[in-house]
C-alpha cells in the first residue's frame, strides 16, 4: 500500500527556486541566517543576482528579512526546501542500494534528478527502500510531511585522546574525500578510537577496527561522530546509516571498504560557505 502523501505540498517550483531554498536551508541550519554574500558563494552566482531572487521569493512568501544578518525561511519556504532535499537523499540512497552506484557518484546524479523526479516517484521508492531515514552518507532524510533530524553531532577532531565515538555523517559533496575515507575504513558506523593528537595542529592517529589509518585536522572536521554511549532514540538513527553504508558497501565492488555526510560542519568562526549538500 502507497503512503498518504503529505497534505499541503508546496506547489511546483522552478530548478533555480529550489537550489535557492535548498541553499538557504543549510545555511539557516549553520548560521541562523543566509547571507546574500553565502548564498552567492554556495550557488556560485553573482551577488547582485542573489539579491533580485531573494526579493522575489520574499515576495511570494518563501523568505523574511532578517536585518543586518541575511534572510531566514517561512514555514512555506522551510517545506519547500525539505521536500527538495528529501528527493535528492531519496534518490541517493536509491541510486546506491537498488541500481549499484558507487557512493562517492551519487551526489551530481541526485542531483540532476531530484528537479525532474515527481512526488509520487520518491514515495515509490522510500516505500521499495523501507522509508531509510538516512542517506548513504549518513545525512537525516527529511519526511514526506516535512519533519527531518536536526541533532547536532561532534566532529572527528572534537576528540580527546583515548575516546571512542562512531562514525555517523560527511559531506557527499567531494567524491576524492570519499573515496579516500572508504579506503581507510572510516564511513558511517565505523567505530573509533582517537590514538594520538600530534601537536600544533598536526596529524591525528585513529584505530578503526585493525588499521591505525592517520588523517590530518582539516579532514578530521569534516566527519561527523556520536558517542560510543547513546541514547535509545539515537541508535535508531545509527542504525539506519549503518544500513545504508552495508548497501553502499556491497555497491563499491572489489575495494576493501566503502563508503562513509550533509554533513555540513559548523565551525566556530564562520567559514567561506561551499555549495550545499543536497
Amino acid at each position: 500500500m502507497m503512503p498518504a502523501r503529505a497534505a499541503a505540498a508546496p506547489p511546483p517550483l522552478t530548478e533555480p527556486v529550489e537550489d535557492y531554498l535548498k541553499a538557504i536551508y543549510e545555511l539557516e541550519t549553520r548560521f541562523g541566517a543566509a547571507a546574500t554574500s553565502d548564498v552567492a558563494h554556495a550557488l556560485e552566482v553573482a551577488p547582485a543576482s542573489v539579491t533580485g531572487m531573494i526579493r522575489r521569493l520574499a515576495a511570494q512568501g518563501f523568505l523574511d528579512h532578517v536585518p543586518y544578518r541575511g534572510v531566514q525561511l517561512t514555514a512555506l519556504g522551510r517545506r519547500a526546501a525539505l521536500r527538495t532535499i528529501r528527493r535528492h537523499r531519496v534518490l541517493e540512497t536509491y541510486l546506491t542500494r537498488v541500481l549499484g552506484y558507487p557512493w562517492d557518484r551519487v551526489h551530481d546524479e541526485a542531483e540532476r534528478l531530484e528537479h525532474a523526479a515527481s512526488d509520487d516517484l520518491i514515495e515509490r521508492m522510500a516505500t521499495a527502500l523501507g522509508h531509510p531515514t538516512a542517506d548513504p552518507h549518513g545525512a537525516p532524510i527529511p519526511t514526506a510531511e516535512g519533519d527531518v533530524d536536526e541533532r547536532t553531532h561532534r566532529t572527528l577532531a572534537d576528540l580527546a585522546v583515548g575516546e571512542r565515538a562512531r562514525m555517523v555523517r560527511v559531506s557527499d559533496k567531494d567524491p576524492s574525500l570519499l573515496r579516500y575515507l572508504a579506503e581507510i575504513a572510516l564511513q558511517p558506523g565505523a567505530e573509533i578510537t582517537l590514538v594520538a593528537r600530534a601537536p600544533f595542529d598536526g596529524p591525528i592517529t585513529l584505530r578503526i577496527g585493525a588499521g591505525e589509518p592517520v588523517v590530518g585536522p582539516n579532514l578530521a572536521a569534516q566527519v561527523l561522530v556520536e558517542s560510543m554511549t547513546v541514547s535509545p532514540s539515537a541508535s535508531d538513527h545509527r542504525a539506519a546509516v549503518a544500513g545504508a553504508t552495508n548497501v553502499a558497501a556491497g555497491a563499491a565492488g572489489a575495494r576493501a571498504v566503502t563508503p562513509v555526510v550533509d554533513g555540513e560542519v559548523a565551525a566556530p568562526a564562520r567559514p567561506r560557505s561551499r555549495k550545499p549538500s543536497r
